[in-house]
């Protein structure tokens, strides 16, 4: 029972290290803003595409 236990605890503590470095990584490196800035040009195009109704 406390070795399963242990494993257990051990697991989530790696998946949470694990989690904490990748979100370090993206925050640290601007990774996200950099994404948009490339995908911004299809959004664009896409909602650009889309038909207004604006009457008041």
């Amino acid at each position: 029972m406390k070795k399963t236990l242990l494993k257990i605890l051990l697991y989530v503590l790696t998946g949470g290290l694990a989690f904490f470095v990748v979100t370090f990584t993206v925050y640290f490196f601007n990774i996200d803003m950099k994404m948009t800035s490339m995908i911004e040009p299809l959004l664009l195009k896409w909602y650009d595409r889309i038909p207004r109704d604006q009457h008041l």
